[in-house]
């Protein structure tokens, strides 16, 4: 927090600050909720009495006026005593979104007492007074656009904001949330409500990289990528963006910036309309995969016979990553188990099905990949050694994806870094 209250003084060009919740907090809350949902209330409160210490140490370190430090100990008091009236309580899901909301509303009211600490003026503005989401867990962009610009007239002496990311209103008005990645999709979805110059997401690497530094020792950071590109990157596993991130962005056209806190004047990565140059940029790798193989010699020459199989997972709200097909098979991914008992049982009718778990999409990413020379010829050679699975090519001039068992993704990221970019 002291870092970032450098980076957004820095310059007083008008700032909107999205914050998420301080890191480990979500996680514990969830935690909590998951104990709560079992009967487990002992342990529930122990949870909530080692979170409560944790924030008791931060706060510590953050404040150190004698002023400042009481409100930050009230917001805390505030917070925790919410949490343990929920001991006490029956539990529900709409009570766990209450839950999960205390990080990001703690984490601004803090960093709003150490700003008046530091003399920054500023105004607190609180998310659940414009975040809307519909029925069907969508950002209603519009309704975020009218809310916010209202109330941002009633600051027109202001000129930094500080606000939550993550969590929002649901269509029945109750507190709820943009799910994981959440505080990226406020900052995009705010910019693009405000129309901004830039969206700047700071985390703590310089960029995105063209390969996962977690997996692959050498790797640098991309300089220019276009929203369509990131958008690939982001869905197929590059942990630096959330998928969500792009599409508000992308609608009003507001460049997104990826920067590293700890580097704050390292270039990171622009993302916006122009892709800036062709070729490969980076690869990312999206885990969890299961394939599923429908085999049927009736298939032949059959007109309507990939609708009725779409129809099965539009069934079931599960999105299919990648798709193959045959005279006599169809290969398709999904990522999300939660309905597959029911989708395979829907699909025996269609002929013979095989499924694949513990699948990975390896996705490379770049502009017109797809007409670059050498690129395709590059990309299998060095791939010789690795059992590909499926491959799906020509669906995005962005982007060529193959599927691997999830023990080759390693050595598949590997090869690829040494084969595309020359980095071993």
């Amino acid at each position: 927090m002291h870092q970032v209250a450098q980076l957004i003084t820095r310059d007083k060009e008008p700032k909107i600050v999205v914050l998420s919740a301080i890191s480990g907090t979500t996680n514990a809350l969830v935690a909590i909720g998951d104990l709560l949902a079992k009967g487990s209330r002992q342990d529930a409160k122990q949870k909530i009495d080692e979170l409560e210490a944790s924030y008791q140490s931060f706060l510590t370190s953050l404040l150190k006026k004698e002023e400042t430090y009481k409100k930050g100990k009230e917001i805390i008091a505030e917070h925790f005593e919410f949490l343990n009236i929920i001991l006490r309580i029956s539990f529900n899901e709409a009570l766990n979104k209450d839950i999960l909301a205390q990080g990001e509303l703690m984490s601004s009211k803090m960093f709003s007492v150490y700003l008046e600490e530091q003399g920054i003026a500023h105004a607190l503005l609180p998310a659940l007074d414009f975040m809307q989401i519909s029925a069907h867990d969508e950002p209603q962009l519009d309704v975020i656009r009218t809310r916010l610009t209202r109330i941002l007239d009633h600051h027109r002496n202001e000129g930094l904001f500080i606000t939550q990311g993550y969590i929002c209103r649901n269509a029945k008005g109750e507190v709820d949330n943009l799910k994981r990645g959440g505080s990226d999709y406020t900052a995009s979805l705010v910019a693009a409500a405000v129309k901004a110059s830039v969206c700047e997401i700071w985390t703590d690497i310089d960029g995105m990289h063209n390969n996962d530094p977690r997996v692959v020792k050498k790797t640098v950071p991309v300089e220019q990528l276009s929203f369509d590109e990131a958008a690939e990157l982001a869905y197929f596993g590059a942990k630096i963006l959330h998928p969500t991130c792009i599409w508000p962005a992308q609608q009003e056209k507001v460049p997104v910036k990826l920067l590293n806190t700890m580097q704050p004047d390292a270039a990171g990565t622009v993302i916006m309309q122009d892709a800036g140059s062709v070729g490969v940029k980076a690869v990312a790798a999206k885990d969890g995969i299961i394939a599923i193989k429908i085999k049927s010699s009736r298939m032949l020459l059959a007109y309507g016979f990939l609708r009725k199989i779409f129809e099965v997972f539009e069934k079931y709200r599960t999105p299919i990553d990648m798709i193959t097909t045959s005279e006599v098979a169809v290969s398709l991914t999904i990522d999300n188990p939660a309905n597959l008992p029911q989708i395979l049982k829907e699909l025996e009718p269609f002929g013979t099905i095989e499924t694949d778990r513990d699948q990975t999409i390896v996705s490379i990413v770049g502009n017109e990949i797809t007409q670059t020379p050498g690129i395709l010829s590059k990309l299998f050679e060095s791939l010789l050694s690795i059992p590909v699975r499926m491959v799906s090519y020509g669906g995005s001039p962005h982007n060529v994806s193959i599927l691997v068992p999830a023990g080759y993704k390693t050595k598949t990221l590997q090869l690829l870094n040494k084969g595309l970019f020359g980095l071993e």
